[in-house]
């Protein structure tokens, strides 16, 4: 899983905001008012790499240009190519299939709801790993194929900014400017989008884990909706995760 270059808005939480251009041969990330970018990180395994199951936990890795539709047939939302906003392979979280339709998680679908594509324009990869976040404990527990093999602490969002619940994926793994400590090593953004914005914030309204210079701040709710979690979290996070990973939020 290779990251390019990319920006990502950091202002006391990360959030991104991606360009809404459809006729774009690809989709482009915003400039920043703040001055981090993350920088390539590269996964150990591509997902190509990943075995090609029959069933059980999926992501969809995007062959070609696809619309993605409300339901089986039904209205386009927006049409993807095969790479993010982050230059990231696009990965799907596969949450549903009916006939030749594979239903996913994209992060320009509402939260939570599935977006359908048709099933000859993607790969089939098996996905090992799902995060389970428990807001209540703010708690994050990484699971690989079912099994706990990490407890993460975190910061979630605080009263008025809340972190959202439901189920959602990782798009793409980012490393932070060095030059930004304030905001961790990392990050993986989410599908996730906020719907409480701040009055005044500009910043866009997707949904990450990251890394935070604040390390206090962790097991409390402190952000504007993002996860916050300690740097060597973070690092371990982006060594093991694959694109198109679930990641389920409860309250």
């Amino acid at each position: 899983m290779a990251v390019a270059s990319a920006v990502v808005l950091l202002a006391g939480v990360l959030a991104v905001l991606l360009t809404r251009d459809e006729h774009a041969p690809r989709e482009r990330a915003s400039q920043l008012t703040t001055p981090a970018q993350p920088r390539p990180v590269a996964h150990p395994r591509l997902p190509a790499e990943r075995p090609r199951p029959p069933h059980g936990p999926l992501g969809a890795r995007v062959l070609r240009r696809v619309q993605l539709r409300e339901r089986p047939g039904g209205r386009v939302v927006r049409a993807v190519g095969t790479l993010t906003g982050y230059n990231s392979e696009r990965v799907l979280a596969v949450v549903g299939r009916r006939g030749r339709w594979v239903g996913v998680l994209s992060d320009h679908v509402a939260n939570s709801r599935a977006a359908w594509i048709p099933a000859e324009a993607v790969e089939l990869l098996h996905e090992p790993y799902r995060l389970d976040v428990d807001l209540s404990a703010r708690r994050l527990l990484v699971r690989r194929e079912g099994r706990v093999v990490r407890r993460v602490r975190i910061a979630i969002g605080k009263p008025g900014t809340a972190t959202p619940t439901g189920r959602f994926a990782v798009t793409d793994a980012l490393r932070i400017d060095d030059a930004h400590p304030q905001y961790g090593c990392c990050a993986l953004a989410l599908t996730a989008r906020q719907r409480d914005i701040p009055q005044g914030w500009t910043g866009g309204d997707r949904i990450a884990i990251h890394g935070t210079g604040a390390t206090g701040s962790i097991g409390t709710p402190a952000s504007n909706g993002c996860m916050r979690a300690a740097d060597a979290d973070m690092r371990w996070l982006l060594r093991h995760v694959t694109l198109g990973a679930q990641v389920r939020i409860r309250a």
